[in-house]
């Protein structure tokens, strides 16, 4: 079994100015995305009101064991405004989509942010020396008359206290008819992808007036659209590879070398249908929500409403593995449609190692699935269980009609409105991000490091 997880710190109240420990809550308030850099050292979320917050993990204390893997803010900003669309007569959304990371090259860090139709590279870096002592300017900044300036002299480097700058290096803009759902930075550092419903466009780093469309699965008729694009991610390793999937549950792996239109696919990977389990919600749950690379690019772990899979590249016809996140609410899907809870989008992540996988679920629970020993567990995200340095303690959702055992929690008594769909794991460590609502929490595992 994975062993329990500790809380390093809890909630972001800082951010979503919440003086009361249950404070109401706006709706920009919610968190919409979780991205840790290549390092781990920085960890960004992004929330529906456009925001995004930077946090830095704190060094090693030797008089404080335990403040080692705490992140604390390090800067926040606005990174993108509500706009609106004066041809489409519609109105643009500052949510943050997605959030992606570029290797860091030098001392600064850059990051792609974007919403639904415009993405932005920001380029995030540390300041703690201001110039003085120039000739034609004044303290204040003011040019001087030159007629005053009787001598020169060499201007010199103060210190001064840290200051973090966030500015937009690059805006890429007007190239996504419908709403984007993905970005994903190329292996080779220079180029990264953008995915909305239909296309999935590629763009240089340093070029912003155009990109070039590698997948169009738009019909000449849109009556005869029968599946949207869900998600995009290029291979960790090769740069000629990506994938993408579908709201058909389909997965393709397509190859930029055999053609510069990849609307042909090199694989396609689809796990057959079984007859007898075919309901009118087959199609919605087949769904996929998010897929990702393994750290190795080996594999491929996808999420649809119900389950998470585990593919191998080498194997199209089925997946390689199948894990039930919350098979309990298979004779709830009627309500759940009503509700339209059966359309939230999960995501999921991989450990540094491959060894274990993380997605959501309702009522604030995560899971985790342990590839190596098949257990899993189910934890609780909350204000309640999860004090500083607490260990968490698993969870366990009793089904309809099923034996109820003491601390078992009943599949009625479910909070639908309570969901984990965005978690991150740190890229070597065991420390994951969950984002509930308008709350992160972080959490380590102390007690089994060498877990991955």
């Amino acid at each position: 079994m994975l062993s329990p997880i500790q809380v390093l710190c809890s909630d972001i109240t800082t951010l979503s100015l919440e003086p009361e420990p249950f404070a109401s809550y706006t709706e920009a308030d919610i968190i919409s995305t979780v991205e840790f850099n290549h390092t781990g050292e920085l960890l960004a979320t992004g929330d529906k009101g456009g925001r995004v917050v930077i946090f830095q993990r704190e060094p090693e204390s030797k008089t404080e064991p335990f403040s080692q893997g705490e992140y604390n803010v390090y800067s926040t900003f606005q990174s993108h405004e509500p706009e609106f669309d004066y041809l489409k007569s519609l109105e643009i959304e500052e949510k943050i989509n997605k959030i992606r990371w570029l290797p860091q090259q030098n001392a600064a860090h850059f990051l792609l942010s974007t919403n639904d139709k415009t993405i932005k590279l920001w380029k995030v870096s540390e300041r703690d020396k201001r110039p003085e002592g120039y000739n034609l300017k004044d303290e204040e900044g003011r040019i001087k008359d030159i007629s005053t300036v009787t001598s020169l002299q060499v201007p010199v480097l103060k210190p001064m206290d840290l200051m973090v700058e966030v500015s937009p290096r690059r805006v890429f803009a007007n190239a996504h008819t419908y709403h984007v759902n993905s970005i994903s930075v190329n292996s080779d550092y220079e180029t990264y992808m953008s995915a909305d419903d239909l296309r999935i466009n590629l763009w240089h780093l340093d070029i912003t007036d155009r990109s070039f469309n590698i997948v169009d699965i738009k019909p000449v008729n849109m009556e005869d659209l029968t599946e949207v694009i869900t998600a995009a991610e290029f291979h960790p390793h090769h740069c000629n590879l990506f994938v993408y999937s579908s709201s058909k549950g389909t997965l393709r792996l397509c190859d930029m070398r055999e053609a510069a239109l990849c609307d042909k696919h090199s694989k396609l990977f689809e796990e057959p249908e079984d007859p007898s389990a075919r309901s009118f919600f087959s199609e919605i749950i087949s769904s996929v929500s998010d897929v990702k690379f393994s750290h190795s690019g080996r594999y491929l772990l996808t999420r649809d409403y119900l389950t998470a899979k585990v593919w191998d590249l080498n194997m199209e016809s089925k997946p390689l593995e199948t894990y039930q996140v919350h098979d309990y609410l298979r004779s709830k899907l009627c309500s759940l449609y009503e509700n339209d809870c059966i359309f939230d989008k999960f995501e999921c992540a991989w450990n540094g190692s491959d060894s274990v996988i993380m997605t959501g679920a309702y009522n604030n629970f995560f899971r985790m699935f342990d590839r190596n020993t098949k257990r899993d567990v189910t934890l609780e995200a909350s204000r309640e269980s999860s004090k500083p340095r607490a260990v968490l303690k698993p969870r366990r959702v009793c089904a309809a009609g099923g034996k109820r055992r003491k601390d078992d929690i009943s599949v009625d008594s479910l909070d639908f409105t309570k969901k984990i769909l965005h978690t991150a794991w740190h890229p070597t460590e065991n420390i994951i991000a969950i984002a509930a609502t308008n709350n992160l929490y972080i959490f380590q595992d102390k007690l089994n490091s060498e877990m991955h």
